[in-house]
């Protein structure tokens, strides 16, 4: 509301100045043009950095992040420290709705696995979706779409293509910190480590399989990488209608396969897709 009424207010006192400009100059086009100057100047002021995020592309006055090999690890540190710093933000009154609605959905996803994952594990329904999309390959096809973008930019001298690339990097290596770090600290078993006659319900701090968190479950980290990288590529191209379409419908069906796999709990894809998404969104892509 608050977003809403400051917009307002800007906007009327923008017309209401470009108004008064236009009818004490009517037969003057420099003074309708200076009128539009300074409107456009006014905008630049008054637009609220919070509100520049929220929206997640640059209005009039903000600059996207500069990426370049020389500048990757500046910005890959700057994310960290964003994204570490988050509980600063929530303190301060920001960010509470989205950051409730993932909570409470997680939660909700949390209570419905003991009766989700057992149908799951024991089915062979999905057997040749499985071998098409198995943890390998889906982790090969995640870093694949950067990489050729990098290339393919790099000989034909695309530079946006390229930056776009490097931003993808960013945004999967800033998610898998945040993910390794949830894993080891949640230390959940798979569904595939229980077996298929349960109990699927005391499943966190059991997992002793790896200290660094990494073949532990919560969250997913396949899908927190693939909604990372979609979310970059369907915000670049998100001119073409049809990006965002396959960006994220790639996303999502590699991570359904984390759960016919039985490697991961629905609310462990959901928890990894949501901070894919939110790494890229807000830490990435944010206009600087």
């Amino acid at each position: 509301m608050c977003l809403i009424g400051a917009a307002g207010s800007s906007f009327s006192t923008t017309a209401v100045r470009a108004q008064e400009q236009t009818q004490s100059a009517a037969t003057t086009g420099e003074l309708q043009t200076e009128s539009v100057a300074d409107s456009a100047k006014l905008d630049t002021r008054t637009a609220d950095p919070e509100e520049i995020e929220l929206v997640g592309t640059p209005l009039p006055g903000a600059v996207e992040r500069d990426v370049s090999w020389r500048t990757l690890p500046r910005n890959f540190a700057q994310d960290q420290k964003d994204i570490w710093l988050f509980p600063l933000g929530l303190a301060k009154g920001r960010h509470w709705i989205p950051t409730l609605a993932v909570t409470g959905v997680t939660a909700g996803l949390i209570a419905g696995d003991p009766q989700d994952a057992p149908y799951f594990r024991r089915t062979a329904q999905f057997e040749t979706f499985n071998k098409t999309f198995s943890g390998s390959i889906t982790a090969a096809e995640i870093g694949l779409v950067p990489a050729a973008f990098l290339v393919i930019g790099h000989f034909r001298h695309d530079s946006y293509a390229e930056k776009t690339a490097l931003l993808a990097g960013e945004a999967y290596a800033d998610s898998a910190i945040v993910e390794i770090v949830m894993k080891a600290a949640t230390r959940r078993l798979r569904p595939s480590d229980i077996a298929p006659a349960g109990p699927f319900s005391d499943t966190f701090f059991r997992s002793h399989v790896s200290p660094t968190g990494i073949n532990t479950s919560f969250p997913s980290g396949h899908s927190a990488a693939a909604f990372a990288v979609a979310t970059v590529f369907a915000h670049r191209y998100r001119q073409h209608r049809w990006v965002p379409w396959v960006a994220y419908g790639a996303a999502g069906v590699i991570a359904f396969s984390r759960i016919t796999n039985q490697s991961h709990f629905p609310s462990d894809v959901f928890l990894g897709a949501a901070i894919g998404f939110s790494i890229s969104q807000f830490a990435v892509l944010r206009p600087r």
